[in-house]
């Protein structure tokens, strides 16, 4: 089974130098464990493009999807046999 891990956070570019050490060591275990697929830090919102296609419309809304305080900074893709174990 495959779980996303999210990263919320309500600053932009927020980590600090000993939580980027944090991440690389999980990111090391996650890769020692068998469970890593994939992840990825992800730019500041106001910098996003929102493109519709939904019934062919071919809208693109320059800006975030919602203006909202919180955000999705990164994720992680992982890999576990069940709930308990991506936990």
């Amino acid at each position: 089974m495959r779980f996303l891990i999210s990263v919320i956070d309500d600053l932009s570019n927020s980590g600090t130098e000993a939580e980027m050490t944090e991440i690389d060591a999980f990111n090391d275990k996650l890769e020692a464990n068998g469970h890593w697929v994939f992840a990825c830090g992800l730019a500041d919102p106001k910098t996003a493009n929102v493109f519709d296609n939904r019934n062919d419309a071919g809208l693109v809304h320059e800006g975030p999807l919602f203006n909202v305080q919180e955000q999705f900074s990164g994720f992680w893709v992982i890999k576990a046999d069940d709930h308990e174990t991506a936990r």
